[in-house]
């Protein structure tokens, strides 16, 4: 467990006087962003490697402020480390423990450096490694749902428009049709990583410094692909924070309707689906009850981050240039939709995997022979008839509510072919939707392949990714 934080005027001394204020409970924000301890330490390493680099510090300097450094994120990853709620805020809480390790060699290491970019870096860095985590946990859900998509790949069922029946899919179609939204949330996420992957350590409080610091060195050191190009926006902006969340709100949207979709086939109206340990627990008072919780709660949660993306935005939407207290908010909205969201997958793979489907219930449900109506309509159109005329043809047939068989669909309209009895078989339907993106199994087996392909660029991009955290866990290592 982590240290117990320390209240004012504890044994380590009094605070620095720039956090100094009877309002410092309210103002404290260390209990949210503690969790950033980490990304701080290693982006105060490579600051302190950069002002060696152009001077401002010895090497013998550096490497002492390096070691103290490594050891205050060693004492807060064993527990041990004295967090003080009165020094404000996780930077000041390092520095000072810095200090008291070094003297005044310790106060060296905020030199050419102020907090607005120091918690720049820290969120980007984070932002990172935030990204990098979820989009390992949409890769696995992407698999379970390939995994069940191959399985089920020939297995008939209803297709819905406005939750009525309206043509005949297959399961693997259909879950084929939740892969591909996570896998433009996958993209938005790898662009976002991209636009967040930009450092802002050198911008100071907002206009930069007099000393001769070079950002594109600890921008190098930390895995950046650039350094900010305005010293004012580096610090305002949380253009990151932001589009990470509406990425997160769209992908809790997605993963709440792949919730509702189970809620229903688990129902006894629908019973698509065989009850399983994996989607939930029971009724507390009601023994036959098996609930869908997993996926009612996916639903659930989409709420919750969605109103973070909410609360962010209104945070930003007032703000003038330059860094304001208000931006201590930003934080909060982020670390909670994470959570979240990460839990939600990880529950929604668990159960996609465990899902087992009813195939005589679906096979039954889709041999509903109004499901193949356009499939006569378009048995007309072959026959040279206009679509709109074949289409009003069929509705009125379907009107006299006669059976959907060839002798009676031939005495309404002679059109109608010898072979139209071909045309109301389900099977027979699904293999003649041939089209691209279609359910038949050629088409099917086509879309698979494309998703596996997708997967594997997705698999090189995380990799990609992996390797600027492995920089920031290589900075926390203690060196030779």
């Amino acid at each position: 467990m982590a240290a117990t934080v320390q209240s004012k005027g504890g044994p380590s001394g009094a605070p620095p006087s720039y956090v100094e204020s009877p309002a410092w409970r309210f103002l404290a924000s260390l209990p949210v962003d503690r969790k950033l301890a980490r990304y701080d330490v290693a982006g105060s390493i490579a600051h302190v490697q950069m002002l060696a680099a152009v001077g401002i510090l010895t090497i013998d300097e550096a490497g002492a402020l390096t070691k103290g450094l490594r050891a205050v994120h060693a004492a807060i990853v064993a527990g041990s480390f004295p967090w003080r709620e009165d020094l404000e805020d996780v930077h000041t809480n390092i520095e000072v423990s810095l200090t008291e390790r070094l003297g005044s060699l310790g106060a060296k290491v905020h030199t050419a450096r102020s907090r607005n970019d120091q918690i720049a870096l820290d969120e980007r860095l984070y932002l990172r490694e935030a990204i990098t985590a979820v989009r390992q946990e949409i890769l696995r859900l992407e698999l379970a749902l390939l995994d069940q998509a191959e399985a089920n790949a020939q297995v008939p069922m209803p297709g819905y428009t406005h939750l009525q029946r309206a043509q005949p899919v297959t399961v693997g179609h259909h879950l084929l049709a939740h892969f591909w939204p996570l896998v433009r949330d996958d993209q938005r996420l790898s662009d976002c990583f991209a636009r967040a992957n930009v450092s802002p350590l050198g911008a100071a409080a907002l206009a930069g410094s007099t000393l001769p610091i070079d950002p594109a060195i600890p921008a190098r050191i930390l895995g950046f692909a650039g350094t900010f190009e305005n010293s004012i926006d580096a610090v305002t902006d949380r253009d990151y924070f932001a589009e990470f969340l509406f990425d997160f709100s769209l992908l809790a949207v997605h993963l709440s309707s792949i919730g509702e979709e189970i809620v229903l086939w688990a129902s006894q109206e629908f019973a698509f689906l065989r009850p399983a340990a994996a989607l939930g627990s029971g009724s507390s008072l009601m023994p036959q009850k098996r609930n869908p919780d997993v996926a009612e709660l996916a639903r659930g949660k989409s709420g919750r981050v969605i109103g973070d993306l909410v609360s962010l935005l209104t945070t930003l939407k007032g703000l003038p240039q330059g860094y304001n207290r208000d931006l201590q908010e930003d934080k909060a909205p982020v670390f909670d939709a994470v959570d979240h969201v990460v839990a939600t997958l990880n529950a929604l793979t668990t159960a996609i995997s465990a899902l087992e489907f009813d195939e005589a219930r679906l096979l039954a449900a889709a041999s509903d022979p109004r499901l193949l109506a356009t499939d006569l309509a378009e048995h007309l159109v072959a026959r040279g008839v206009p679509f709109r005329e074949a289409h009003e043809t069929v509705a009125r047939y379907l009107a006299l509510d006669r059976p959907l068989e060839a002798k009676p669909l031939r005495g309404f309209d002679p059109r109608f072919g010898d072979d139209v009895q071909k045309v109301l078989d389900v099977r027979a339907s699904l293999a003649a939707r041939k089209t691209p993106g279609g359910p038949s199994l050629e088409a099917i087996r086509i879309q698979l392949a494309r998703a596996h392909d997708a997967v594997g660029l997705q698999r090189y991009s995380i990799s990609k990714h992996a390797e600027c955290i492995e920089l920031v866990d290589a900075l926390l290592k203690e060196g030779p």
